[in-house]
């Protein structure tokens, strides 16, 4: 993960997206939490990759023997572990970590988790045990993709290839059985203007995050006036409209 990238997460480590108000509704009958409620149990050891403040973790993770979250930014494990101490959950630690140099032992893990991080498949495939399951959740090209496309910028707007694809591959590569990539479409009502530009504030959304070349600029510059123009014609009476593309990869050691 570069540096500039880095310095993007630290400085909003206290993203919080329980305080933006939307709504969504999901076309896709694919959601990574029911999986791994359905697939761990009491005896579970579960790590969660790029957990960011936590707060999907200690809201969503099924009560295991062992639950990790890592995350690159030591200001986000800052953030969980304030969130963590506020939950009373137990069984549950945050720890700095890279991705892409993963420090965990080999054959330890039963499930892993990772969602919207960068991941290295054969790392992933090394720490969890025979049988172990990756469940994967990333953000696609076509995310966002009128809202990029109106300011002709954004993540992975240039990009030949599909993050989706990219890490579908590597998964294979990695040497993964039962590979299934899903399509994830999802329809997302904010409230406010001030609600939409929080979370584009939050995210990457508008930069210029590229999966295929390293030098990728994460410096934000939101033209108000387009931002306008895309409210203006995507109010209704559920809220902003903003169309979501994700994906879902599940995959066996």
């Amino acid at each position: 993960m570069s540096n500039n990238e880095l310095d993007f997460y630290e400085k909003i480590k206290d993203w919080d997206f329980s305080m933006i108000n939307y709504t969504e509704e999901s076309l896709t009958n694919w959601d990574m939490y029911e999986i791994l409620n359905n697939k761990a149990n009491s005896e579970s050891k579960i790590l969660d990759l790029g957990t960011g403040g936590g707060e999907k973790l200690i809201q969503y993770f099924p009560n295991a023997k062992e639950i990790i979250g890592t995350d690159f930014s030591s200001e986000m494990i800052k953030t969980a572990n304030i969130n963590l101490k506020k939950s009373l959950r137990k069984n549950i630690k945050f720890k700095q970590m890279d991705n892409l140099k993963m420090t965990t032992p080999n054959n330890y893990f039963d499930i892993v988790v990772a969602r919207h991080t960068c991941i290295d498949a054969k790392q992933i495939y090394n720490t969890l045990k025979d049988n172990g399951i990756l469940i994967l959740r990333g953000v696609d090209k076509l995310d966002c993709w009128e809202l990029k496309y109106l300011f002709g910028k954004g993540q992975a707007y240039n990009d030949v290839k599909p993050i989706s694809l990219i890490d579908y591959e590597s998964i294979l590569k990695a040497g993964f059985k039962n590979v299934e990539l899903v399509p994830i479409h999802i329809r997302e009502y904010y409230k406010t203007k001030e609600d939409l530009l929080a979370l584009l504030l939050k995210t990457p959304i508008l930069c210029d995050f590229s999966e295929e070349n390293e030098n990728t600029n994460l410096e934000l510059d939101i033209d108000m006036k387009l931002l306008d123009k895309y409210i203006n014609s995507h109010k209704t009476d559920k809220g902003i409209l903003l169309i979501r593309r994700y994906y879902g990869i599940t995959a066996i050691k």
